[in-house]
């Protein structure tokens, strides 16, 4: 996606771009565990030496005093950590990607793909770091950096077994995101699941390994969740035609409807379709699905079918087989028809995720390459906001009807039939 940054300085006491302070505060955190992992190095170094009483001889000894090191996106808070030797050889601890006395980032631009790419391999993440202190920096080693990689891997690990029965999960959107590398022997397919809880807050709920979105794959995934605490099915799930995952849903969420991505349909319906025609039958669909009511939704349908069965059967028959599931969203309100007639919550959150994994060029396992995705999902999660229309969630889990997007209250229609 292009489009263009204007970059204005602010008076003080303005509001902040909060992509900006996202990103600096990512900065920070990455920036703290890359120091922290260089310290855990050197404290290996050192962990045979003793003292006389049989102590460690170097141990943690707080923090340097912070300072601010100025990037392309602003000044990034930065705090070193010391160590102590309990012996008389003096022992001073100096971090090589954050060197004394630094300020000042000697290529502040090119700090933006650092911040962007967040470190898909060793030698990447090395070269990616090393600039914010420029070409005098030492950068990481690769023992720094596998410490890292375990860090992620540990972190991950603990999202995974997290419960989830705190909130109640009322829409889910669910995807298969190939990574784009061979990780390993095959490409690897990650499934995910994202959703919405009852304050109208998204966020993932999985991002577990797949094999080829397949039935079992997916039921591991459902029985995952409902064993950490999902009890309550969503009201709507949302996903493309993967026949993996709709199955698995029959069977460990019987009572959830079923909601077609609108952008997959068309995509697949179109490719039944000369490039000719293209063009104006993506008006036809789109006539469909942003329709106002149901009936004028049915009426676009049947229109397409009329228009293209004759000539182009096979794209007539891929849009009239899931019909009722393209549809389902009329049956809930208008204000989140938005989010629920495709999956992008999960395609935006995912759409760097094949140039940064081109970077990489195939070397780094699957359980790495399931930490970094689960990163950069974490760090798209903090800018997500929330469903337009949330307050009619509540009404939703009450169980309230919605009719061509708006709440049937039954004594309002008597009126006006009456009327």
């Amino acid at each position: 996606m292009n489009e263009d940054t204007v970059v204005r300085l602010q008076k003080p006491g303005t509001v902040r771009d909060a992509l900006t302070e996202l990103l600096r505060e990512g900065a920070q955190r990455l920036i703290s565990q890359a120091v922290r992992a260089e310290l855990d190095e050197f404290l290996a170094a050192h962990a045979e030496q003793r003292d006389e009483r049989g102590r460690a001889a170097v141990v943690r000894n707080g923090h340097l005093p912070a300072r601010e090191v100025l990037t392309a996106i602003g000044p990034v808070a930065v705090r070193v950590p010391k160590v102590r030797s309990r012996i008389t050889e003096p022992v001073v601890f100096r971090s090589s990607l954050v060197p004394p006395y630094v300020r000042k980032a000697t290529s502040v631009e090119a700090a933006r793909p650092w911040l962007y790419l967040r470190g898909i391999s060793s030698g990447q993440m090395q070269e990616a770091l090393s600039v914010l202190v420029g070409a005098d920096a030492r950068g990481l080693s690769a023992a720094v950096v596998s410490r890292l990689k375990q860090r992620w891997h540990e972190e991950y690990r603990r999202w995974s077994e997290r419960r989830l029965e705190a909130d109640r999960w009322v829409y889910w959107w669910v995807d298969g995101i190939y990574s784009g590398l061979r990780a390993e022997d095959t490409r690897l397919c990650a499934l995910v699941v994202m959703g919405v809880n009852e304050r109208g807050q998204k966020h993932f709920l999985a991002i577990e390994d797949g094999v080829r979105e397949s039935t079992q794959s997916w039921r591991e995934v459902l029985l995952g969740r409902k064993a950490r605490g999902v009890a309550t099915p969503p009201e709507l799930a949302v996903g493309d035609g993967a026949l993996g995952f709709w199955a698995a849903l029959a069977e460990i969420y019987p009572s959830t409807r079923t909601q077609r991505c609108w952008k997959h349909k068309s995509m697949n319906v179109l490719n039944y379709l000369p490039k000719s025609v293209q063009g104006k039958a993506q008006g036809a669909l789109h006539e469909i699905w942003m329709a106002a009511t149901r009936r004028q939704a049915e009426l676009g349908f049947d229109r397409f079918i009329a228009t293209y069965e004759a000539k182009y059967p096979k794209a007539t028959a891929c849009l009239q087989k899931d019909r009722a599931a393209l549809l389902a969203f009329y049956d809930f309100p208008a204000e989140h028809w938005v989010h629920l007639r495709t999956t992008n919550p999960i395609e935006s959150a995912f759409a760097t995720i094949r140039h940064r994994s081109d970077r990489a060029k195939g070397c780094v396992t699957r359980a790495t390459m399931l930490a970094l995705m689960f990163k950069l999902a974490l760090a798209a999660e903090q800018s997500f906001r929330k469903l337009k229309g949330f307050g009619h969630l509540a009404k939703i889990i009450a169980g309230v009807r919605f009719v061509d997007g708006v709440e049937r209250i039954e004594g309002q229609e008597l009126s006006r039939a009456a009327a």
